[in-house]
Order: structure tokens, then C-alpha cells, then sequence
């Protein structure tokens, strides 16, 4: 990962940081609707508290093969991207073995620079050199900013020239609103992204480099006698993920891209502002749930899930000020849904967030609720942590199916 030390200040950085207002409940990306201010002491704040939800967070699912959106919230709003830069990285280095000019075995020198890279790092010495191979596991599983600097100086001949290379590519592939100013990710008011783009290049590290993906779902690696392990825990608890990365700074809060496969379905889901690793990861897994559970073809909002669902919360934040980048694309239009009659009740209910606030929660439950069936906040520890269930209960099972087909926002059946 990144180092944690919060970007310099700027014009930027005041528009990505200390976000002080109005939770969001409703529509992604468009058509937001005013839930409950956040209150005093959040405003008090000199900065806000990365939490999903918050006024960080970002999410976006979208079918691999097809780039079909299952679902975004904030996806278009600037992000920092935090260690998710090596994965343009990644993808120059797998680029340049694509095309003859650098192997596997090739051993790339270590600057001054490189070696003085702030943690996570290798710990490698100015004036060694190491392997490509050994450059880019230790980017996937330890994150190292060292190994990354080094890299992007032997592809762009120094590290400031290389963001400028990384950005061009950045533009080649359809990144619209994404700036790279250096291989690592390590904080720069300058360097950012947002959540679709880094669904776009999820997708385009697959489609590019088929004998090369393979090594995002690597572990661990053998590194001068010692065992370099990774953090990624996606890989090892949703079975069928293999890939790709997680990062993290102060300013940006705990972010993942990642990618799973089933039965030949592709899914990619991507995830800004984690309070936690533990939270992000739970989240993700859950919007990987809700990409399977779509179905191809389908942009639909439902996800059934068991009794104790993983945690999904769904507020959205006030959207942040748009960076000093080439304008952002225009956010496409959603066509609107027409919700199929519900009026049996039964047992069955759904779960449309869950969150640190016990008021937004209790807000959120009543406006899914209406006149369908009964708003319920159900209290659960989680790692220690309290989190307010928000959920609508007394609905038959079609019309929990329905109400959460209807929803443009994340939502659960919850089967009884």
C-alpha cells in the first residue's frame, strides 16, 4: 500500500478533503435526493471520516465482458486512487513484455530515489537492481512503492515523465477523468481517478494481458530467502476472485479493484472509502454477490442473500468538486423502472443499508419502507464495531423481489 500521509494542500485537495454536509439516499449518480445532514461534530471535523457510505466512498459493478453497469454510486466523483496506481503500472510493465522490450528476467537498476520510497517497500538498496518478475509480485502482494518506482523509471525514465506516460495511457483506454503523477500511488493532491475508470482498466488489464493476469491471484513469492506474503483477502474468501488490488492513504480510506469468475461470467467491482480493510472487503464481496445475482443482461438492483447478510451500506455523499482534469464524460441517462404491483405480506423482507448512525439508518428504512411493509433498524457488531441494519420487513417474497428490482440503489431480499 501507500504511505498514510495526507496529500499537500491545493486547490484539489480542499475539493477531495474535509467534506463537511449532507448524507445522500437515493439514486446513483443521478437524480440524488437529500436524506439528513451528518451533524455538528462531523462538520467539526478537519477531515472526513472514511466509512462506506461517507463522503469518500465510491462503488461501481460492472459484467467484465460486456463493461454493462450493474450498479454505481459516485462512480464519475474524483477518488484519490492510493495503491490502485499500480495497476497502470502493472499494466505498462506488462505492456512492455508484451512487446519485446522488457522479459520477466530482465534486472531493472534501483536510483537513490526509488530506494528512498516511503513504506510499504522491499527495503531495496540505491545502486542494486532486481528482476522484472520480482518488480511486479512485489507490487501485487506487498504493494511496494519502492519496486514500483523503480519500474516506472526504467519505462518512462524517471518517475515524473512516467506519470505523464501513465496518464496518456490512462487516456488511451478510455480513462476520462484520471491524472497519474507517480508509479506508487503515494499521495499527490494532483494524482487522481474515479471509480469507473478503474473498472475500465480492471477490464483492460484482463482483455490485454490473458497470460499475465494470472499473477494478481499470486499469494505470496519467494524474494533474496524470505516469503513475501500479500493482504489481499478477497482472493482467499469469495471464491472465484482472482485479482486485482487493494490500497490505501489517510486521505482516501481503504480502496480495492477486484475481479472474480464464475461459470464463465466475469465480474468486476470496485470500492473507495473503506473505514477498514475488513469493511471494504465485506462490501466489495457483497457488490460481487450483487453482479452475480444479476444475471447477464440484467441491470437489476436485487440480491438475495441468507439470513445474516454481508453489511451493504448505501448512503451516498454530496458530490465533490470535479479536479482540474479534461472534463469528466457526461453521465448517461437511466432509464427509468416501472415497479410490478406489491401488496401480499408475508415473512420475507429486504436490507437497504447499514450504517454507523442509528438516525440514518432509521430515515433510510422508512423511506424504502412507504406503504410496502414495516421499517425495522436491527443492531449488529461487527469486529467491534456497531452498525444499524436498515430494513423493510412483512413483504411476501415477490414483493421483496420487486421492491428491490425497483430500487436504482443497493438493496437485499432477505429470505426467511
Amino acid at each position: 500500500m501507500a504511505d498514510q500521509r495526507r496529500p499537500g494542500r491545493g486547490r484539489v485537495a480542499r475539493a477531495l478533503l474535509a467534506r463537511c454536509g449532507n448524507v445522500f439516499w437515493g439514486q446513483a449518480r443521478t437524480g440524488l435526493v437529500a436524506l439528513a445532514a451528518m451533524g455538528a461534530a462531523l462538520c467539526a471535523a478537519p477531515e472526513a471520516k472514511a466509512q462506506i457510505g461517507g463522503s469518500r466512498y465510491a462503488a461501481i459493478v460492472v459484467d467484465a465482458s460486456t463493461g454493462r453497469e450493474i450498479l454505481a454510486i459516485n462512480a464519475d466523483e474524483p477518488r484519490y486512487p492510493a495503491s490502485l496506481t499500480k495497476m497502470m503500472t502493472l499494466y505498462l510493465a506488462f505492456e512492455a513484455m508484451q512487446q519485446g522490450r522488457l522479459s520477466p528476467t530482465t534486472r531493472i537498476p534501483v536510483s537513490r530515489h526509488a530506494a528512498g520510497q516511503q513504506p510499504s517497500k522491499l527495503g531495496l538498496r540505491a545502486g542494486s537492481t532486481i528482476t522484472v518478475r520480482d518488480a511486479v509480485l512485489a507490487l501485487i502482494t506487498k504493494s511496494a512503492n519502492d519496486a514500483a518506482a523503480a519500474l516506472g523509471e526504467r519505462l518512462g525514465g524517471s518517475e515524473v515523465q512516467f506519470g505523464r506516460v501513465m496518464t496518456r495511457k490512462a487516456r488511451e483506454l478510455g480513462m476520462r477523468s484520471t491524472s497519474f503523477r507517480n508509479a506508487s500511488g503515494l499521495p499527490d493532491a494532483q494524482q487522481v481517478t474515479t471509480a469507473r475508470d478503474m473498472a475500465i482498466l480492471s477490464r483492460a488489464l484482463h482483455r490485454d494481458f490473458p497470460g499475465r493476469y494470472d499473477w494478481f491471484s499470486i499469494r505470496s513469492f519467494n524474494y533474496n530467502g524470505q516469503t513475501i506474503h500479500g493482504h489481499n483477502r478477497v482472493l482467499t474468501e469469495y471464491d472465484g476472485a482472482d485479482g486485482l488490488k487493494t490500497g490505501y492513504i489517510n486521505a482516501s480510506g481503504f480502496n480495492i479493484a477486484t475481479s472474480a469468475e464464475r461459470d464463465g461470467r466475469r465480474i468486476v467491482a470496485v470500492v473507495f472509502g473503506g473505514a477498514t480493510s475488513r469493511e471494504r472487503d465485506d462490501h466489495v464481496m457483497a457488490l460481487l454477490d450483487r453482479g452475480f445475482s444479476a444475471g447477464p443482461g440484467r441491470n437489476s438492483d436485487m440480491m438475495t442473500a441468507s439470513v445474516s447478510p454481508r453489511l451493504i451500506a448505501t448512503a451516498n455523499a454530496a458530490p465533490m468538486a470535479a479536479p482540474a482534469l479534461s472534463p469528466p464524460p457526461m453521465a448517461r441517462p437511466v432509464a427509468s423502472r416501472t415497479a410490478r404491483p406489491v401488496s401480499a405480506r408475508g415473512n420475507w423482507g429486504v436490507q437497504v443499508g447499514a450504517f454507523t448512525d442509528r438516525q440514518i439508518a432509521t430515515r433510510a428504512a422508512s423511506s424504502a419502507a412507504k406503504s410496502l411493509g414495516a421499517a425495522r433498524v436491527e443492531r449488529v457488531k461487527v469486529k467491534g464495531v456497531w452498525y444499524y441494519r436498515a430494513q423493510v420487513m412483512g413483504l411476501s417474497a415477490g414483493a421483496a423481489r420487486n421492491l428491490c428490482d425497483a430500487r436504482r440503489g443497493p438493496c437485499m431480499v432477505l429470505q426467511p
